[in-house]
Order: C-alpha cells, then sequence, then structure tokens
C-alpha cells in the first residue's frame, strides 16, 4: 500500500509524460504480482464501488480528528477534496502497516460492504491508524469509489511493455476487459499481461483494443488538398448508439462495449442474430434502439441499459439492433493489418439475414461539396454526421496523433453542437488539481421569455431573497450540468464570482445569484422522466462566456422546445443505398 501511495503521489505531482512511465517502470518493477495486478486495473481505469457510505466516513473523520462538524466542514469547503480533508485533519498513525496493496483491497476494504456502520467505522478508524498521509488520502479515494489519476491507459501499457520488453500492442490487447471487474485482478493475470508473445492464449471472449477516430475540424474548402479524392475514403453515417464489438467463437457470443465491460446478457436480440455467425468472427459496430425501421434518439437506448431486468415491456419498447461497420476477426485470423476496403468486402460477406444485425450504409458522392450537402441532412436522420475511414487504413489501437488527414486513419466529420444561453445557477468544486476551485456548474433557462429587463430582474431579486415563485412567475429552470470547456484562466475568473455571489451552501454545493451567461453546447437533447426540467441534454459543454450577453436575453425552455423538434430517427436500410452516377 505504501509503495502505490508514492506512485499516486507521483504520478498526481508530474505532467511530463516520460516521468510518468519512469514511475510506473519502477514500481511494477518492484511490486509483488499481485500488488501490481490491482494497480494495474486502478490505473488503466477500473472503477472501486463506493464500500462505506458518505455519512458514516464523514462521522468517524469528525470523531477521529476531534473536530466538531462546522469546523470539519469548513475545513473541506476550504479544501475541497474530502479525502484530502481527512489526510490533513486525522492525528499521526499509531502503527506502521506493510500491506502489500492486494491484502488491502481483498482482505480489508472489499470486506468492509455490507456490514454494519458501526463495525464500517470501527475498521476504517484503525485502517487511518496504520497510514501516513499519503496512505491516508489514497485509501480515501479506494474506500469512496472516487480514485482517479492523471495518467492514460496508454502510458500504463507503454510501461509494462517496456518493462517487459514486449510489444505495447500485444499488452493492450491482453489488457481488454482486464477491468470489466467480473474476474477480481490476480498475480496470474499480471503475468499473463507481461508473457511474452508465445505465453499462450487470450481468454476465449476477448475483444480487441478499439481503434478510435479524430475530430476533423480542417475547413471544407481543404478538403481536396489534405484528404485526396472521395474515392479514396469509405464514407458512412455515424450513429448515436454504444460502440460494442460482438465476438463469436467456440459457438459462444460475447459484446463488449468501447469501455471494456461485458454486457452479453443486456443484448439477448444482438446475441440470439450473432449465433448465426461463423465461428471466429468479430465484428465492430453500434449498438442501437430500432423501431419502426429507423434509429431511435440514445435516450431510449439509456432507459433500456439502466434496467436491471429485462422484461417483455421493456424488450417491446426498446428494441436493439446493431450497426456493423468493420471485420476484425474471421475464421480465426486476425484481420486488423488488412486494408479497411478489405475489410468492408469481407464485412458485407458476413453480415446478412440475421434480424437483428444491420450493415452499415455506404454513401457516395462525387465531391466534398456532395457530402457536405448530404451531412445538413444528419440531425433530421437522428445522427452526429459522418465517419470517414481511408480505403487503405489499418485497424489501429487507441487513438494516435495524426498530422497528416490522408495517412490512413478514421476521421469523425461532426455536426455543429447544438447551443442554447444559459444562466449559472449552482456550482461545485472539481476535483483532483481543481479541487479548490468551482468548476463543475449548473445552467438554466427561463421557464418562458421576460417582458423586459425589469420582470427579469425582479425574478432575479425573487431568487436572492428565497422567496417561492407565484404561479405563472417569471422563473429559471436548471436543465444542464457541464464542467468542461472553459480555460483555467476562465474557471478561475467564474470562481471568483461564484465566491462572491453564494446565496447558500448544501453541502459542496452553492446556489449562487445569477450574473453570468453561457453559450452551452450539447450532442442532443430528449425528453426525460428523470429531470424536473422534462429534458435531458448528451455531452454538454461550455462554449464560452457571453460577456455580451444581458440575463433577460438567455434562452427559454421554448428554446429547448425548438431543438427538440430537430431529434428525429435516422432510417437504416436493409439494402444498398441509393449510389450517385
Amino acid at each position: 500500500m505504501k509503495r502505490f501511495a508514492r506512485l499516486f503521489a507521483e504520478l498526481d505531482a508530474s505532467t511530463a509524460t516520460s516521468a510518468k512511465v519512469a514511475a510506473l517502470k519502477r514500481y511494477f518493477a518492484e511490486a509483488a504480482p499481485g500488488d501490481a495486478a490491482w494497480a494495474v486495473y486502478f490505473l488503466a481505469g477500473g472503477k472501486p464501488r463506493q464500500v462505506v457510505p458518505s455519512g458514516v466516513l464523514w462521522a468517524v473523520a469528525c470523531q477521529r480528528a476531534g473536530l466538531p462538524e462546522w469546523l470539519f466542514d469548513a475545513s473541506y469547503q476550504a479544501v475541497g477534496d474530502f479525502a484530502e480533508t481527512v489526510a490533513h485533519v486525522l492525528p499521526p498513525p499509531v502503527l506502521e502497516s506493510d500491506l502489500g496493496l492486494a491484502v488491502w483491497v481483498e482482505e480489508r476494504l472489499l470486506t468492509l460492504r455490507g456490514l454494519p456502520p458501526e463495525e464500517q467505522a470501527r475498521r476504517v478508524a484503525s485502517y487511518w491508524d496504520e497510514l501516513d498521509s499519503a496512505g491516508r488520502f489514497l485509501l480515501n479515494k479506494l474506500i469512496g469509489g472516487g480514485f482517479r489519476v492523471g495518467v492514460s491507459k496508454l502510458l500504463v501499457q507503454r510501461a509494462l511493455a517496456e518493462g517487459a520488453g514486449v510489444d505495447a500492442k500485444l499488452v493492450a490487447q491482453r489488457m481488454m476487459g482486464y477491468t470489466d471487474g467480473r474476474v477480481a485482478p490476480g498475480p496470474e493475470r499480471f503475468l499473463q499481461l507481461t508473457g511474452s508473445a508465445e505465453a499462450g492464449p487470450l481468454d476465449l471472449g476477448q475483444p480487441y483494443p478499439f481503434f478510435l477516430a479524430h475530430q476533423l475540424d480542417a475547413p471544407l474548402e481543404e478538403f481536396d488538398a489534405r484528404l485526396a479524392a472521395p474515392e479514396d475514403w469509405i464514407v458512412e453515417w455515424k450513429y448515436d448508439g454504444i460502440r460494442a464489438q460482438v465476438v463469436k467463437r467456440a459457438s459462444q457470443v460475447w459484446i463488449w462495449s468501447r469501455g471494456e465491460e461485458l454486457v452479453t446478457e443486456r443484448f439477448p436480440e444482438i446475441v440470439a442474430a450473432a449465433a448465426a455467425l461463423p465461428n471466429g468472427t468479430v465484428l465492430d459496430g453500434e449498438v442501437v434502439v430500432c423501431k419502426d425501421g429507423k434509429v431511435a434518439p440514445f435516450n431510449l437506448l439509456q432507459q433500456r441499459i439502466g434496467r436491471k431486468t429485462l422484461t417483455k415491456k421493456v424488450l417491446a419498447d426498446a428494441p436493439v439492433g446493431y450497426i456493423a461497420y468493420d471485420l476484425l476477426e474471421l475464421g480465426g485470423a486476425d484481420l486488423r493489418e488488412r486494408p479497411q476496403g478489405e475489410r468492408r468486402e469481407l464485412l458485407e460477406g458476413v453480415v446478412g439475414g440475421q434480424a437483428a444485425i444491420l450493415l452499415s450504409p455506404v454513401e457516395t458522392r462525387s465531391s466534398w461539396e456532395g457530402f457536405a450537402e448530404l451531412r445538413r441532412e444528419a440531425r433530421a436522420r437522428g445522427v452526429e454526421g459522418f465517419m470517414l475511414k481511408h480505403r487503405q487504413a489499418r485497424y489501429g489501437t487507441g487513438r494516435r496523433k495524426q498530422e497528416d488527414l490522408a495517412a490512413g486513419t478514421w476521421w469523425k466529420w461532426k455536426i455543429e453542437p447544438l447551443s442554447v444561453d444559459c444562466i449559472l445557477v449552482y456550482a461545485q468544486a472539481g476535483h483532483g488539481r481543481r479541487a479548490s476551485v468551482y468548476t463543475d456548474y449548473t445552467f438554466a433557462v427561463w421557464n418562458r421569455s421576460p417582458e423586459d429587463a425589469a420582470e427579469a430582474e425582479a425574478a432575479l431579486e425573487a431568487i436572492a431573497g428565497k422567496e417561492p415563485p407565484a404561479p405563472g412567475a417569471l422563473q429559471l429552470v436548471a436543465f444542464a450540468k457541464a464542467y468542461s470547456g472553459l480555460t483555467d484562466e476562465e474557471f478561475r475568473r467564474v470562481d471568483k464570482v461564484i465566491r462572491s455571489t453564494t446565496l447558500e451552501k448544501f453541502g459542496p454545493v452553492r446556489s449562487v445569484r445569477p450574473t453570468m451567461v453561457f453559450e452551452l453546447g450539447f450532442e442532443g437533447i430528449n425528453r426525460s422522466n428523470r429531470h424536473k426540467s422534462g429534458i435531458a441534454v448528451r455531452f454538454p459543454r461550455m462554449l464560452r462566456i457571453r460577456d455580451d450577453k444581458p440575463l433577460y436575453e438567455a434562452d427559454t425552455m421554448a428554446s429547448l422546445e425548438a431543438l427538440l423538434a430537430l431529434q428525429h430517427g435516422a432510417a437504416v436500410s436493409r439494402r444498398e443505398p441509393d449510389r450517385e452516377e
């Protein structure tokens, strides 16, 4: 545990890639395989579940620190992070523990879940007494399920590969599914990651590392010069679903999400259809809800995957399909090094006849201007734009930096985001290096258009005075949260405004007097019964601070309703689309 806490501190303190890789290599060279196995799990994105309720942790922290709740709360507000606050205020440890990370996780942390609160508090207090400040900070992050570290999975793979002298691509392939959580990390799994190329076969149902696309931001007038002819590219619609690989081996089917979660049991329709695929087949594509021959909005799919039990009604209301757009394995042979055009031809020969597996349509136009004209239909079709895949592209690993647009990679040519001008109403401190700055914001729009600036000001005064709104009165309706899109300097500027305009504090959240307008962008918008506004937006981010816009000119619920009208399902044909001559 001590060694992993030191590694965590090193990674958090450094911004240099070489330094982070060096720290990782040192740790993996020194740590026992069982400890290293859990370290890889956490560093590669494994999500530890919260094992002790926040209220229990809060109470035992106050008691062990000898602080009244109000003073601990004040300390928390100043620090901005619960784990760090506890690490600062606890008395020095009375013991010294040399237990490894695997023992801490398997015999201590995981056994906390489900115990009576009194026993949880007793054990946590005793654990704190064995650790220094860095160890306590790490332990609190693991207990609360909030472990985050500034290192990417690619860096972990690179460090493992360099330390073991094996190909990084092989390590990346072996790590697929490692963080799924259904099988606990252990020394054998870690040794398999770093074994020689002849160390043995992969798990039978293991997928391949996903190849990720770059955002295409070049202006249309540069496409011909930088991308060359459209004939060199396979152009497909970009669907808004769940990226997934369908694996069929030894007459069994596995479905893996891009987040490396095994989701087979959630999509029985796809499993049934995939049973007809040849053994040794791996498809890459998108899971979507298909209704009336069209792809339904993502929120319907989201509602389905959130259900623990798939009833007949759920299956009928949100029937899923799989849109296949790549073939990674056929007959047990790895096809990833073959050109994209060749893989597409083979895919067309494999997919067909399965009720729930569709072939992604390919669009053709004689010019990029023609594609741009067709792309204008994207929102009406319920898709996000185009995917451009060079016909000579190999199927890579992850997302690689690519300066040359025509260098054989994948590009996503997305439509411009939807946007509204909205008002900041709540704020919460961020995490990590932003733990002391308010960076997570809640935004609202007017329930109707203000008659004039005076009516808007009166509504704002009522908010500041905590007056309940009268029926039909002008008021603000919260509808979205966002924490990205601004620069560090802009976040610091907004932080000052938040602190000077705070109306109330609700734990880590502050309500503020509305003073700032932001342009908020998002990829999609749908109705939602889970939100008071009745609206849910997808991937919200702040585009800019609207210093030029007074509050009474911010958008309204009617603005959101108008954007909803643009959201329609996309048709997916079972035949080849019409082609231009």
